[in-house]
């Protein structure tokens, strides 16, 4: 039905690399992230508004990997024979119901493994972007949002990191000590 809200599915293809990123093919997300899980490309995205507050979502309850845990604005993977930040655009229009130009800011390769149910093992590029309307969450991915000032953020995750995802822990200090004056610029865009 037109009204059913649009989810990631565990038997879409993701693209399979190695440590170079070169493309070795081509693997369901289920089979990716199973045990201790398959290289595979993804990508993040933080939102800022133009008090550079970050927009966070709470992952829904019913994700097989870090459900209920506190994220960064979006995060998935490209499909087979999909750019990132095509990817990262249609994910934000599915996830956060928005449209909005991305700057890229990184990428990084990481692993961590959650409980007894699988594995994240991906090359991740990140991404900023400017936000400046309101965003309507899927209830199906996203059981909540809210915008963080970003020396909160510091302090919470100084505090207590274990409610965060573990590469929102790897990424956003990164952008923090690296990368916070191209994010600090998408405040003084025009859009």
């Amino acid at each position: 039905m037109a009204n059913d809200p649009i989810v990631s599915s565990e038997s879409e293809l993701l693209i399979v690399v190695d440590n170079d990123d070169n493309i070795l093919g081509y693997e369901t997300k289920a089979n990716c992230h199973k045990e201790d899980g398959l290289l595979h490309r993804a990508f993040s995205v933080f939102l800022f508004n133009k008090r550079l507050e970050t927009l966070l979502q709470q992952r829904s309850g019913s994700k097989s990997l870090w459900p209920m845990f506190w994220s960064n604005s979006c995060c998935s993977h490209p499909r087979k024979g999909e750019d990132a930040m095509i990817a990262a655009r249609r994910r934000l229009s599915e996830e956060l119901g928005v449209d909005l130009p991305l700057r890229p800011l990184f990428t990084f390769q990481y692993e961590a493994r959650y409980e007894d149910r699988g594995t994240e093992k991906e090359i991740c590029a990140v991404y900023a972007g400017l936000l400046t309307s309101p965003v309507g969450a899927n209830p199906t991915e996203i059981h909540r949002c809210e915008f963080v000032d970003p020396d909160e953020l510091d302090r919470s995750l100084r505090r207590d990191s274990s409610k965060y995802t573990p590469w929102l822990r790897i990424e956003w200090p990164r952008i923090r000590q690296h990368h916070w004056r191209e994010v600090s610029e998408l405040a003084r865009e025009d859009v």
